[in-house]
Formats: C-alpha cells, sequence, structure tokens
C-alpha cells in the first residue's frame, strides 16, 4: 500500500532513493570539479597578477581561463567519451558548449565594454557635478584567448577524468 503522505499525493520511497543517484553521476562531479580547477587557476594567477587575495575571484567571471567554457567543454568531451560522438546527447551538450563560448567572449565582452564607458562617464559626472553613483562591473566576459584556453583546458580534463 502505498504512502499518501500528508496532503494526500502518493510518495514512491523507491523514487525518492533514486535522488541519491545524483551523488553518482560522474559525468556530472567531473563538470563540477573541472569548474573549480578552472576558478581556482584563476584565484592563483590572480594572486601571482595583484599580489594580493582577493575571495571573490573564486566566485566572480571573467579571467584566464574561462570556467564556464571549461566546465561546457569538460562535459561534452565525457558525454562523447560515454555515449558516443555521433549521439544525439553530445550533439546537445556541444551546441550548449558553442554557445556558452559565443557568449563568453561575444555578449558578455560587450557588456563588459560598455561598463567600462559608462564607469568613465559616471567619473566625469561625480568629479563635475557632485553626483554619486556605483561603478558596474567592467570584466564581465573573455576574450577569445581566455575562451580557447578554456576549451582546451576542458577538453583534456574531459578525456583524463572520463577514462
Amino acid at each position: 500500500m502505498p504512502d499518501y503522505g500528508s496532503c494526500g499525493i502518493i510518495i514512491d520511497m523507491q523514487t525518492d532513493f533514486y535522488l541519491l543517484n545524483i551523488f553518482k553521476n560522474k559525468l556530472l562531479w567531473n563538470t563540477i570539479l573541472a569548474w573549480a580547477i578552472a576558478q581556482s587557476i584563476k584565484v592563483f594567477l590572480g594572486v601571482i597578477r595583484e599580489k594580493r587575495f582577493n575571495f571573490g575571484w573564486f566566485v566572480g567571471t571573467g579571467g584566464m581561463p574561462s570556467a564556464h567554457v571549461c566546465a561546457a567543454v569538460c562535459l561534452a568531451t565525457g558525454v562523447g567519451i560515454r555515449a558516443g560522438f555521433a549521439s544525439p546527447l553530445f550533439a546537445v551538450t556541444i551546441l550548449i558548449a558553442l554557445i556558452t563560448m559565443f557568449d563568453a567572449q561575444g555578449v558578455r565582452r560587450a557588456t563588459g565594454r560598455q561598463a567600462e564607458v559608462l564607469n568613465r562617464i559616471v567619473d566625469d559626472v561625480y568629479f563635475r557635478r557632485g553626483v554619486k553613483e556605483e561603478r558596474l562591473k567592467e570584466l564581465l566576459g573573455h576574450t577569445p584567448l581566455q575562451v580557447i584556453v578554456g576549451a582546451i583546458f576542458g577538453f583534456l580534463l574531459g578525456m583524463i577524468m572520463s577514462t
């Protein structure tokens, strides 16, 4: 007899345990690990470049390498190895990776450049008229090199971790 719980909804205890299988999903954890490794590299390079530590670098956007691209390409590589490079699932993941790469160096980079120009305008207005405005974040996107390095790094991590 199924358990209806307190709301009259059938609760299948077996199905609830299926959700715990997320902890067994190697592709998911490999992708998260690839993202964390790429973010850690950004932090390491930031410490070397600026001679200081900033915790915000762990979660921030922009910088070398692109962690988003690294994760997307790592996932696509892992799916290709496991499901086959001719599989529909690989097609979906590689298209998402390509969209991520385009967005990282295209749209988000343009937004960062616009923020830079707006910040110069705000500085000019502030110094001449005393207007106080909050500065916009300028480092939103990636250079093409950062995207390429992220993709190469994601591919290599995907190959290493999926074998």
